[in-house]
């Protein structure tokens, strides 16, 4: 706690605000944001939902060759990185079952659900360039979003959009390269924007190098008063190396080395442990507005990832294309003091999966394993009401029914056989309340059930055996969100106060074989109680300052997660610390603008111990973070923007372990993040400036 307080210092005396997006202005407040989720489209300050945003306002501060840093901002959300390219998040506890991927989170990208049918994210697909905002909602959102315990992500490309082109090189230890451009053409009502980005490092670890190229294209355009059409398509291929975990004793030799042979089992760099993963993702949504009142959406999509993937124990083939769609009717009426709004919709997935194994020979597929045909079906219907009541009362309740099929068919085994499991009439209610005292005090509470069935990577993990057994998790999570503004001339403060206690039954906890292959099975119960605090403090300069503006942000999550009744076998974990999560953390953001164009941004975060296995014999140490990133801005003519900066990170040199691999067995648990490291980069930016 002492560095806590003495960094927290520091920051006050480099006097902060927020890096920013050069087209956007340069104090932006939160009741100026539009909260897309649970169909409020409302300002942050009258949302019922509580919602956070990610945009280059508080993620644009470092390399940019993961967003890593930026979720880790917001107080309840980790994200994890094993090596560059490997990424796994973590919102309330949801990690626990993810050795690795993101699982359990359901995300859409320009309303297009980007989790496929069988309930894994392929998140690193995404490059800095395609999104504009993201917004993260805590909790179970399955009231409108479908399966899913550990929350939501929406991610939005023209959130924020002005014609114009930009370029941007980044460069840095490790041999970081990232290049970013991007074009937006078209007017208001006709809008456009493709993107390029080329990241590359060869990664701090052994066996850790990393490139991806990603190619994005999104339009939207307004056909009619009535009508809006949009488009979206998505094309990555990525290829990234993984070391695999170290034993603590390999750690504290040489945190920088892969996975060594062991026994029977070689090296990371013999198998040539590696990834290699193409996606593509496309998707139209049509909007209609048959009345002012009445409202209709309609989003379909189609995805296809190929992926190969060479490990220690084998090598894996995944073919996997899947289509969906989604609906949603949306009727809103006011009335002098009272609004309302109806909303009801549907969403279907299938995905079409094909998953071959084979015996890996110094990273070459040999004899086949397993060869299974996997038939995903997901549907969701939801019907969701909201009442507004004199700007004072806000209240939000939604209901859904989910159904999940799965089938899997294994075919290099005769006879073949199918084996078929239902997660049938799920349920999944929510309920949110806001009171609004005065405009700068209100406070809400929300009650909502969440379910999530097994994903295709649980129920055919890396042992190559179906768990076809494993049962839907589901609980009932309970939370109280205290919200005040203070406002005094040029300065504005935040606060915001979020207690939670989330019951989750049948958790799904993963388990590793002497192999390093992982398998899950069911725990009894989960009790998850937390704490998350967010303050923000805005400062404006007067026009005498050479300051421009400057702010500070601190977010702090305190989690009390433990295993109610959890006995397997002969093992006892009842009452024990659940792994993978710290008990607490800490982020502080502060940064400076000056009105000559020169500004500071610095970032620290600290993380308490984690346990790494259930029985809690197993630590990985608490770490902190500092950053620093310098630079200077200069506009030209208003239509040209020039951005020169110089960065670190870790600047501590902390020996840490970042995404560490949960109940590993062997105790292979510790994967080392990157110490001290630099970058430098430019940016150059055109605007289209209108003609008088």
């Amino acid at each position: 706690m002492k560095k806590i307080f003495f960094f927290s210092f520091l920051l006050f005396l480099f006097i902060p605000c927020f890096a920013q997006q050069e087209e956007q202005d340069t104090l932006t407040t939160m009741d100026e944001v539009t909260i897309r989720a649970f169909e409020q489209n409302r300002n942050a300050l009258n949302s019922v939902a509580v919602v956070k945003i990610i945009d280059f306002n508080n993620g644009d501060r470092y390399n940019k060759i993961s967003l890593v840093n930026g979720f880790n901002t917001v107080a309840g959300v980790r994200m994890e990185e094993r090596s560059p390219g490997s990424y796994r998040i973590n919102i309330r506890g949801s990690s626990l079952r993810s050795p690795f991927g993101v699982r359990n989170v359901k995300v859409y990208w320009n309303d297009i659900p980007v989790t496929d049918p069988g309930g894994n994210t392929y998140f690193n697909q995404f490059a800095w360039n395609n999104f504009s905002s993201i917004e993260i909602f805590k909790g179970p959102a399955g009231s409108m979003y479908g399966a899913g315990t550990g929350g939501l992500i929406l991610m939005q490309t023209l959130s924020s959009w002005q014609p114009g082109a930009s370029i941007e090189y980044i460069t840095g230890s490790n041999n970081v390269q990232n290049v970013f451009i991007s074009g937006r053409f078209g007017k208001k009502d006709n809008k456009s924007q493709i993107s390029f980005a080329h990241n590359q490092t060869d990664g701090y670890r052994t066996q850790s190098r990393m490139g991806r190229d990603n190619f994005s294209w999104v339009s939207k355009a307004n056909i009619s008063e009535k009508q809006q059409i949009s488009f979206s398509l998505l094309l990555s291929d990525l290829y990234y190396q993984t070391p695999g975990a170290l034993t603590l004793a390999e750690f504290n030799k040489n945190p920088k080395a892969s996975r060594p042979a062991a026994g029977a089992f070689p090296s990371a760099i013999t198998a040539k442990a590696a990834i290699e993963q193409t996606n593509f993702l496309a998707g139209f949504t049509h909007l209609y507005k048959f009345t002012p009142a009445f409202t209709n959406y309609t989003t379909f999509y189609g995805a296809f990832t190929q992926l190969k993937n060479p490990a220690i124990r084998n090598y894996e083939k995944r073919s996997e294309p899947s289509l969906g769609g989604r609906t949603v009717f949306i009727y809103e009426k006011k009335k002098e003091a009272i609004s309302w709004q109806l909303t009801a919709g549907s969403e279907f997935q299938d995905g079409f999966f094909s998953t071959s194994v084979f015996k890996n020979v110094n990273g070459v597929p040999d004899s086949l394993q397993t060869d299974d045909d996997i038939l995903y079906k997901v549907r969701s219907y939801f019907l969701q009401g909201n009442l507004e009541w004199n700007e004072k009362w806000f209240i939000n309740t939604g209901l859904s029914v989910n159904r999940t099929k799965v089938n899997f068919t294994r075919l290099n085994r005769f006879p073949i056989v199918s084996q078929i499991r239902n997660y049938s009439n799920e349920l999944a209610p929510r309920i949110s309340l806001k009171k609004v005292f005065d405009k700068d005090f209100s406070l809400r509470a929300t009650v909502s059930r969440g379910f999530s069935p097994p994903t295709i990577a649980e129920l055919l993990p890396s042992t190559g055996v179906i768990s076809i057994d494993l049962e839907a998790e589901y609980g009932w999570n309970y939370e109280t969100t205290i919200s005040y503004n203070i406002t005094k001339g040029q300065h504005r403060i935040q606060l915001e106060a979020t207690g939670f206690y989330f019951k989750l039954n049948n958790a799904l906890v993963q388990r590793r074989d002497i192999s390093g292959a992982d398998f899950f099975v069911n725990a009894g119960d989960v009790k998850q109680k937390g704490i998350e605090l967010h303050t923000d403090y805005m400062y404006r300069a007067s026009a005498l300052s050479f300051i421009e503006n400057f702010n500070i942000r601190i977010d702090y999550t305190y989690n009390h997660f433990r295993y109610g009744s959890f006995i397997k076998g002969t093992d006892d974990f009842s009452g024990k610390t659940v792994p993978s999560v710290p008990a607490n953390t800490f982020s502080a953001l502060g940064d400076i603008n000056l009105k000559k164009g020169f500004y500071s941004n610095i970032t620290y975060y600290a993380a308490s111990k984690i346990f790494l296995n259930d029985a809690n014999t197993a630590t990985a140490e608490p770490y902190d973070l500092l950053g620093w990133r310098l630079g200077w801005r200069k506009t030209i003519k208003q239509k040209n923007k020039l951005n020169f900066y110089a960065g670190a990170d870790n600047l501590l040199d902390e020996t840490y372990s970042l995404g560490n691999d949960i109940n590993a067995a062997a105790n292979r648990f510790y994967n080392a993040a990157p110490k001290r490291n630099y970058y430098i980069g430019f940016s150059f930016q055109w605007i289209k400036v209108a003609k008088n």
